[in-house]
């Protein structure tokens, strides 16, 4: 009966001795420091794209027209303007043998320096030589670090004009104020052409910072568009974008995000000559000039494009991907069987069984009959619809604001807000903005009350608690109940699509894409895309300088599903945030406007929801979103009535999982009329008996700590009596939980309004204060 023992392979055999281990880990550190020295000399030279650099100014007084004309001034370098009314230009350098794209981002268009962070190869800051940034230059700092930040650069022109001990004594204050960002980072003057040869070369040399959202995917910036409307409507048409593949190689069968816009389909990819090549054609009739002037592509460079344009491949319809991003559900898709005679006749016996006899006036017919109630009678449930949840939150409004006015009157002036205004604004303006003040001054008071007693509701007086409660249910224990994941979806659940293992589809996902080649138009090509069903908006966008980006979506990114996003709630944001608000979101390449449900981040199959944005924890956000692979970051934003954007939270997308299990818990509480030893009268929870006995299966608990159950009820008016494992405390609250499992709404928009760019001076804007005790 003995097994025997299984020979090892020879791979565990070999054992590899001291020398060869130490051989063995010089190799692999040998092929890494060779593979970043690839990709980084790829960059920027003749083979790679060119060098994508982002200038931002975060400071309105610093001097950026003169930092960009200081580095078009380079010997021996060619200066190319781009298309469109952004103001980029192409930096040739024949004798560094690199070249370099600079992309200005408009100053406070937060949407324009995201979406070109998102692609950019480095970041180049203009600070300002004494103050470094602004309060806007701070803003776009919070949510560029949130989002990723690539390589950067800190570049502070001028300050020449100061006295020298003044220069020295300011240079030291702008160190002093960017050690808390920028810990490792070194200023480059830039006031010299010299200086500007130093920061090209920085550029070109540091170390690449990776964001892995973009470096697994293929995206562009464009250069150049076009747009040719289609033969039904001028509205919608083809766009031509073109523009160097960066990231991973671009296959025409997958679909493209174009940033704010939404996804479209591609139906051919060409290849023009490169117009920003280190060694270009000379074209006959044009001579070449000596000192390599500034040359424009608008001119007959774009008749030489149109003669040598080649077809790189065509769009296969049978291979193309789909632009479906919901389930059409089928209201008849149950089967349908016709029912057999047993079943008929149990049917019939149950009509029997359920016939009532009900005194009805006389020449009423059986029709009429049917509608006539008795008085033992209960009423109907309501409808299962989302209208319940707001019913919830107006109950929860109503009694917070009884407890908040009784607590205002028993406290004094425990909350205060004052409100100093400039001299500038008249008195109608100030009259103006104090109902919205009030607004906010409520929701302060909500968020407090639900800090002190979480989920606590008032039981209603009119309505019976089971018709008000009918949808909620007791749990034995929180933590270890079970709840099936797939009980009363709503109907919206119909349209998503969900995966068997996300995890597994993600892993294998990704080493397809490592391991495999696919084909398609590798990166460094220089190509045109040709986006179909394009609306004329993206082109109108394009013309005004707002930046083109272009992602390629990996298989199933455009489809809908439930995603879960962990955040937390930035420092520099304090005003209360309830769930089912109207949000913006920026989840990688994408940004939509959704409204989240929060809920506590555990480790349990049940999440209990959370009706405000805690400043203190780490929550997260659920909400019906498309499709996206995570690593993820989210950046969350609340549109003011000035249409500004306040930046409420970051984090990082969690998982896409609909059945994550949200649930909403109330909380119903009574206090003791009358303690004994181990019982004790209860009174307040409930107003009738029949409440009482709907309600007895479910556990009690105190604030003290206590745990008890319902034994029965005593009288008509709601008192009852329960039994405890020790005798109550006078001061003790008894108290009832409920729980629901909750749903976010399917308000997912993909067109986010433009932000009002924020205001730098901040003297003109009135100085409010608010004071919370």
């Amino acid at each position: 009966g003995r097994v025997p023992v299984k020979a090892q392979p020879r791979r565990r055999l070999r054992d590899l001795n001291r020398v060869d281990r130490r051989h063995q880990a010089l190799q692999l550190r040998r092929q890494r420091k060779e593979a970043v020295l690839a990709e980084k000399r790829s960059l920027g030279s003749r083979d790679g794209p060119p060098h994508l650099v982002v200038v931002v100014l975060l400071h309105s007084r610093a001097a950026v027209h003169d930092s960009l004309r200081l580095l078009q001034s380079q010997d021996s370098a060619v200066v190319r303007a781009d298309e469109g009314g952004a103001g980029g230009f192409a930096l040739l350098c024949p004798r560094l043998k690199q070249r370099w794209r600079f992309v200005t981002a408009q100053a406070g268009d937060l949407h324009a320096v995201l979406d070109l962070a998102k692609v950019a190869d480095s970041m180049l800051f203009i600070l300002h030589p004494v103050d470094g940034w602004d309060s806007a230059g701070e803003h776009c700092l919070s949510c560029l670090f949130a989002q990723g930040l690539p390589s950067y650069a800190l570049a502070v022109p001028g300050g020449t004009d100061l006295p020298p001990k003044k220069r020295i004594d300011a240079r030291k204050k702008l160190f002093k104020s960017i050690e808390k960002r920028f810990p490792e980072a070194k200023l480059f003057p830039l006031n010299t052409e010299q200086e500007s040869l130093l920061l090209l070369r920085h550029l070109s040399s540091q170390k690449q910072r990776h964001l892995a959202f973009r470096d697994r995917r293929a995206h562009l910036l464009a250069r150049a568009a076009e747009f040719v409307p289609s033969q039904d409507s001028d509205l919608v048409g083809t766009l031509k974008v073109s523009g160097f593949v960066r990231g991973q190689t671009l296959n025409v069968n997958s679909l493209v995000h174009i940033v704010g816009h939404g996804d479209f389909q591609l139906s051919q990819v060409d290849a023009p000559p490169d117009p920003l090549s280190l060694n270009p054609r000379v074209v006959k009739g044009q001579k070449k000039s000596q000192d390599m002037e500034v040359q424009d592509d608008a001119g007959n460079g774009a008749d030489e494009m149109e003669e040598d344009i080649k077809v790189l491949m065509k769009a296969d319809a049978s291979k193309q991907e789909s632009l479906q991003s919901e389930v059409v559900p089928d209201p008849m898709e149950g089967e349908q069987t016709w029912p057999t005679e047993e079943e008929l006749q149990e049917a019939e016996d149950s009509l029997k069984a359920n016939r009532r006899v009900v005194k009805v006036p006389k020449g009423t017919s059986k029709y009429q009959a049917a509608w006539i109630v008795d008085d033992g009678e209960e009423g109907s449930e309501k409808d299962d619809d989302d209208e319940d949840d707001d019913m919830d939150d107006d109950l929860m409004e109503e009694a917070v604001s009884q407890e908040g006015e009784s607590s205002e009157e028993e406290a004094g002036e425990e909350e205060s807000e004052t409100m100093t205004v400039s001299e500038c604004l008249r008195d109608d303006q100030y009259d103006e903005k104090m109902e919205e003040d009030e607004q906010m001054l409520e929701r302060y008071k909500q968020e407090r009350m639900d800090e002190m007693f979480p989920d606590e509701v008032d039981t209603p007086r009119d309505v019976p608690a089971r018709v008000r409660f009918q949808k909620y249910r007791g749990l034995k224990s929180f933590r270890t109940s079970p709840w099936d994941p797939k009980e009363n979806l709503p109907r919206d659940y119909a349209r998503i699509f969900q995966f068997q293992d996300f995890s597994r589809t993600r892993k294998n996902l990704f080493k397809q894409i490592q391991k495999e080649e696919t084909e398609g138009a590798s990166v460094g090509w220089y190509v045109t895309l040709h986006v179909c069903n394009v609306p004329v908006s993206v082109m109108e966008s394009f013309k005004e300088g707002k930046p083109l980006v272009l992602f390629s979506l990996l298989p199933h990114e455009q489809k809908m599903s439930v995603l879960n996003f962990l955040v937390r709630r930035h420092p520099g944001n304090s005003e209360p945030v309830r769930a089912k608000e109207e949000l913006i979101f920026h989840c990688g390449f994408r940004r939509f406007r959704a409204s989240p449900l929060f809920s506590q981040h555990t480790s349990a199959d049940k999440h209990k929801l959370e009706r405000f944005l805690r400043p203190d924890a780490a929550l997260v956000v659920t909400v019906y979103a498309p499709i996206t692979f995570p690593p993820a970051s989210v950046l969350l934003f609340k549109q003011r009535s000035n249409g500004m954007h306040d930046l409420i939270a970051t984090g990082s997308l969690l998982s896409v999982d609909p059945d994550r299990i949200v649930i909403k818990r109330l909380v119903l509480s009574g206090h003791p009329f009358k303690i004994f030893t181990k019982t004790a009268v209860v009174r307040y929870m409930f107003f009738n008996r029949e409440d009482v006995m709907w309600f007895k299966p479910v556990e009690l608990r105190t604030k003290w700590g206590r745990r008890g159950h319902i034994k029965e009820p005593l009288g008509t008016h709601g008192h009852m009596k329960c039994h405890f494992d020790g005798q109550l405390k006078s001061q003790d609250t008894v108290l009832l939980n409920l729980y629901k499992r909750v749903f976010p709404k399917w308000t997912y928009d993909p067109h986010v309004p433009e932000p009002v760019p924020w205001v730098r001076s901040e003297s003109a804007l009135p100085e409010r204060e608010v004071e919370m005790e």
